[in-house]
């Protein structure tokens, strides 16, 4: 089986070809540029539709933040509420993309197996479990500070994209597990800085229930880190010592 150290027809270097290294040198200094100018009218158009007033998404009207439940966000002032639940929103849809994820690298598991210091389909089995429950747990919260869970929110809709490229990376036929490892850690350390900010947030809740809730997710969070570190570690000492991907057992 091929590896990534596995010499192949990788042709992309001008090393590749001396010769004709010379002449495309040599062409980039006689052939003017393809239009006028330089950089700086990309930054102008940019610029112009930064300026737009117009976001990725907006938040849902609070229709159902009334009566009781409009008693736990009482305690936070000016916008926070609505800046609580968008972060609340960009968690859930972080949560859901993080579960499918790992469903993938699991099916990934199945497929070529791990490495020797690796995962084993238990333990990726745990995380894709843990991220579920995180999942629903924060639906659960939104639901209990009377937001629509179902709603898309604007900080939803950025990690939504920001994670498209984590899932092209791990659904991949042509990346193998410790390729999909690397774009978990990507996923993780991502996932632990947006508890933290969370944590903080909500502690103006004065709801000790929903902070230690997170705070386990938190805990959790850290336990994942940690461990794909140490495989992506591994698994680079795996291929230096050229023993790539191999059966688990």
């Amino acid at each position: 089986m091929k590896t990534e150290t596995t010499t192949g027809m990788n042709r992309t270097g001008m090393d590749m070809s001396p010769i004709d290294a010379k002449e495309v040198i040599a062409g980039a200094t006689v052939m003017p540029p393809s239009s006028a100018g330089d950089e700086s009218a990309i930054a102008n158009v940019l610029a112009h539709y930064a300026r737009r007033d117009e976001r990725v998404g907006t938040m849902p009207p609070p229709g159902t933040l009334k009566g009781a439940v409009k008693t736990a966000l009482q305690a936070l002032k000016g916008e926070a509420p609505l800046v609580l639940l968008d972060k609340l929103g960009e968690r859930l849809a972080f949560e859901r993309a993080g579960s499918r994820l790992w469903k993938a690298v699991l099916a990934k598991f199945d497929a070529l197996g791990s490495f020797e210091g690796g995962p084993t389909r238990e333990e990726i089995e745990q995380i894709y479990r843990d991220e579920s429950d995180h999942f629903l747990m924060v639906a659960t919260v939104i639901r209990h500070l009377g937001a629509d869970p179902t709603a898309e929110t604007p900080l939803a809709d950025v990690h939504g994209v920001a994670s498209c490229g984590l899932i092209k990376v791990v659904t991949d036929p042509r990346t193998n597990l410790a390729d999909a490892l690397e774009a978990m850690l990507v996923a993780e350390l991502t996932d632990n800085d947006a508890w933290d900010v969370l944590i903080d947030l909500v502690q103006g809740l004065n709801d000790p229930n929903i902070v230690a809730q997170f705070q386990a997710a938190r805990a959790a969070e850290a336990r994942h880190l940690m461990q794909v570190r140490t495989w992506i570690k591994a698994s680079l000492q795996a291929r230096a010592d050229g023993n790539g991907m191999m059966a688990s057992a």
